[in-house]
């Protein structure tokens, strides 16, 4: 094993975590898994967050939120226009495309 790869395997991967409550008032935590700016606005991508490795979840599935402000104050707020999510969603897997097919080559 290479010292960089021992260093990597030393170093504990700490998701960014947040708590959203739902339309029945449930808390949920999801991990941001990337945020971009796109056409003027910050969007991140979220995955629901489990700490069981061993949970079922779909890879391939993940939530757009859009930073908004009100009152002076920063929030993700769900994407009302449906062109709007499908915008920000091709750009997003573009990108997650564009990360790991990169992470393959090397």
């Amino acid at each position: 094993m290479s010292e960089n790869e021992k260093i990597l395997n030393e170093e504990e991967y700490t998701p960014e975590l947040i708590e959203l409550e739902d339309e029945d008032g449930n808390t949920v935590n999801f991990e941001i898994i990337d945020g971009m700016e796109f056409e003027g606005s910050n969007y991140f991508a979220l995955i629901p967050y489990t700490e069981d490795e061993d949970a079922e979840t779909e890879d391939d599935e993940f939530v757009i939120l859009k930073e908004t402000e009100k009152d002076g104050e920063s929030y993700l707020a769900t994407i009302d226009s449906d062109e709007e999510y499908d915008r920000i969603g091709k750009a997003f897997l573009e990108r997650f495309s564009m990360i790991f097919d990169g992470e393959e080559e090397e």
